[in-house]
């Protein structure tokens, strides 16, 4: 896991830098694809998902050692052989992984939160799970185990595989000739990411695009057809831990409130989208029928509120940056609770951008249980040995953070609604 946080100290900033010219272009060609209050619900996702990898937390079901320990029926030495073969297995489980995330109703909780995105841009790709618990993925790797691909070559790959399906996460980029044939381009991937009925679950493959063209899950970006995006049941909020289990929630629901037995097993395996007739009728849930004229998920918000919560999720990158510098010192229990601060305060300044009357509430209780945590330890997790008035400088930003969430959630709030009524 510090290997991993490591990797991430180098790659958030390139992710940034990327995701800051996209949004430079788009101004400077009057065509901008990013939105504030969705693109800090996207970022924030993604500073989400890093916590949680980094930590390790979540129950590995199978590992690729065991499976190479039990399965290999021989050895490839490591020559430039190894690493192609590694990347294809790769990219092969990957894309049934995928293609399970899309179709399986349990499965498709875990990847509802990529799609979860009305825009589509490089910081909808940020847009990561956390409700991925159970670590199953190696059992897709068995092609590699049986050839017995090394396993410190699966594990320099997969980060860099990842990483690799940042890029065409764009609509800057239109098609790309004789690469359309070979990798998973921008156009291909907007198609992925449509709601259009012609394009629903297609373009399953992360970098390879033989998979979709050989299991028949291969679909062109059509002139006539311009791609729409989100999902077919809106998320309607900008907290991207509500999204994460959204649609397991509404699983849990169905299969309390559904009168037939075997319902309450199958709704798990079924379909995505599958629910049991008795409670489809009674308990009706928004779906998407115009993909066209569907109402985009807005809240109000003033420039300053904007400002606020970049300010609120630049500051929270900085205090993960300074996580992963001070992995190891911090050490594990200090990173559970260095973690528990993360996830606290992106659920509360998104949930401003909710405009949700209970903001403020989130935002006080995280500012006084921060600085009381500095007051008793007279430090923030170590940051006094690299900035000597660094716990000063967290404390203000608690105090910032609970003014923030007062003023945001009443009087900036009763100024807007004196002025509709006026």
């Amino acid at each position: 896991m510090e290997t991993y946080a490591t990797a991430l100290l180098y790659a958030i900033p390139f992710f940034i830098v990327l995701l800051m010219l996209e949004i430079l272009y788009g101004h400077f060609v009057k065509n901008q694809k990013h939105k504030v209050l969705d693109t800090v619900s996207s970022i924030s996702s993604g500073l989400t998902n890093i916590v949680k990898d980094s930590l390790g937390l979540g129950v590995i079901i199978i590992s690729y050692p065991y499976l190479l320990e039990h399965l290999a029926v021989t050895e490839i030495k490591a020559t430039w052989l190894v690493w192609v073969i590694a990347f294809v297995a790769i990219d092969f489980a990957g894309y049934w992984n995928h293609r399970l995330s899309h179709h399986i109703n349990f499965f498709w909780n875990q990847h509802v939160i990529h799609h979860s995105s009305e825009e589509f841009n490089l910081a909808c790709a940020l847009r990561q799970s956390i409700s991925n618990l159970l670590g199953y993925f190696p059992l897709f790797l068995i092609p590699a185990a049986l050839l017995g691909v090394p396993q410190e070559v699966i594990a320099i790959l997969a980060p860099i595989h990842l990483f690799a399906q940042f890029w065409y996460h764009t609509q800057h980029i239109g098609k790309m000739g004789w690469l359309e044939y070979i990798i998973i381009t921008p156009s291909q991937h907007r198609v992925h990411h449509a709601i259009n009925p012609e394009y629903i679950d297609k373009n399953l493959g992360q970098i390879l695009c033989v998979w979709d063209h050989w299991f028949g899950t291969f679909q062109e970006e059509l002139k006539e057809v311009p791609p729409q995006y989100g999902v077919l049941k809106p998320a309607h909020t900008w907290n991207p831990i509500l999204i994460n289990f959204q649609h397991l929630w509404r699983l849990i629901l169905d299969a309390w409130r559904t009168k037939n037995y075997w319902d309450k097993i199958r709704i798990w395996f079924m379909r995505t989208g599958w629910r049991p007739e008795d409670v489809k009728k009674k308990y009706p849930y928004e779906v998407i029928q115009n993909v066209y004229k569907f109402k985009r998920y807005v809240t109000p918000a003033s420039r300053l509120l904007k400002g606020y919560v970049i300010f609120q999720m630049v500051f929270t990158l900085g205090m993960l940056l300074f996580m992963f510098y001070n992995y190891s010192e911090i050490g594990f229990q200090g990173l559970l609770l260095f973690g528990a601060y993360v996830y606290l305060g992106i659920f509360g300044y998104t949930t401003l951008m909710d405009r949700k009357s209970y903001a403020f509430i989130i935002e006080v209780v995280r500012s006084l249980a921060g600085i009381a945590f500095i007051y008793f330890t007279g430090d923030w997790f170590g940051i006094n040995q690299f900035l000597s008035s660094g716990s000063l400088v967290i404390a203000v930003y608690f105090l910032i953070t609970a003014l923030g969430g007062i003023y945001f959630t009443f009087i900036e709030r009763n100024e807007m609604e004196s002025n509709i009524a006026f």
